[in-house]
């Protein structure tokens, strides 16, 4: 957690330009580091800080591929520090047995606030941010160490 918050204020590059840091977490992830930053990229970011640490990553640009990752976690259990939170993102998306295909969001677990979990994560608002996600949306938490 401390790592990634690091990089909370870098964003997206408007126009042609990219932000070489988010082209850079996508090559961990196996893609060219000619990768567009407007490609979603909130779980290439996450690859930075496990990288990092040398734990295990999803190694893939998917966001639910994280649901694999770890051990499960409760909410009630989910400290600031190496827990992953995995969103399904849309009205009408399959559950957690679905880890490829459909879409979703993940960050790293920063807190609970009301109805919301807060995350620490990249592609939000095109940029390394806080936001609260609806609890309700929740697929998942994984624990990394």
């Amino acid at each position: 957690y401390k790592i990634a918050e690091r990089y909370i204020g870098i964003k997206e590059i408007a126009g042609g330009k990219n932000h070489p840091f988010i082209q850079w977490c996508f090559s961990l992830c196996g893609y060219s580091l000619e990768t567009a930053d407007e490609t979603p990229w909130c779980s290439a970011f996450l690859q930075h800080p496990f990288w990092e640490l040398r734990l295990p990553r999803s190694q893939s640009a998917a966001a639910r591929s994280w649901l694999r990752i770890g051990t499960p976690c409760m909410l009630i259990e989910a400290t600031p520090d190496f827990v992953v939170a995995v969103f399904k993102r849309g009205e009408n998306q399959p559950g957690p047995e679905v880890t490829e295909g459909a879409p979703g969001h993940v960050g790293l677990y920063a807190g609970q606030e009301g109805d919301s979990v807060i995350v620490l994560g990249g592609n939000q608002s095109n940029g390394v941010t806080l936001q609260h996600f609806p609890k309700s949306r929740l697929l998942g938490l994984r624990r990394l160490a």
